[in-house]
């Protein structure tokens, strides 16, 4: 059976990974399940550059397929932050409910057509031999005035989607999957994939 890493260890995120790989005949592992304990320096200007960086450095390291993702909140209202520094946002160490809060004061005096944002996610895979694939997903949907929900993390109980009429950590896991932004991007990435492996 191949076998993917996927340079993460964030274990909310490999759980995605896998309900929506799950139909693809690989192994799929985390850093920390691969042994791998590396520091990346993510200096690039995009979601897009991150996960180049991230999957290359790993790749080199391994001689095995990796996979990264770089993914981020965008806020129009606030030029499109915290964007590529969503995980760095005020700390790495400050919890997400003190990020939100801190996102929905600066948005008090936004208009309701103002409120716009999106998630993105870059995904990246790369190869022994060198080559790399990228895949990008995003989903649209606007900032909440307060915190709702307890099934998603990060900045998922102020992101409020308005065709399903709830922020993204109300949603099931299975619904979010469906719609996410990582979702999008892997299933885009899976296809790509299966055409390669």
């Amino acid at each position: 059976m191949k076998k993917i890493i996927f340079a993460t260890g964030n274990e909310n995120k490999m759980k995605e990974i896998r309900q929506i790989m799950g139909d693809m005949d690989v192994e799929i592992l985390s850093m920390k399940e691969a042994g791998i304990s590396a520091d990346i320096v993510e200096d690039g200007k995009t979601f897009e550059e991150n996960a180049v960086i991230k999957a290359k450095a790993i790749a080199d390291l391994t001689k095995e397929i990796v996979l990264a993702d770089d993914s981020g909140l965008e806020i129009d209202y606030i030029n499109k932050e915290p964007g590529i520094y969503s995980a760095r946002y005020m700390g790495e160490d400050t919890s997400y409910h003190i990020k939100n809060q801190n996102l929905i004061d600066r948005l008090k005096d936004a208009k309701e057509e103002e409120r716009t944002a999106r998630f993105v996610c870059a995904i990246a895979a790369a190869f022994p031999d060198g080559e790399v694939l990228t895949t990008i997903g995003t989903i649209e949907g606007t900032i909440a005035y307060e915190e709702k929900g307890e099934n998603g993390f990060g900045y998922d109980p102020i992101f409020y989607v308005p065709e399903f009429g709830c922020t993204t950590a109300e949603l099931s896991e299975e619904a979010k999957n469906k719609v996410s932004h990582r979702g999008n991007a892997l299933r885009a990435m899976k296809e790509k994939l299966k055409a390669k492996i």
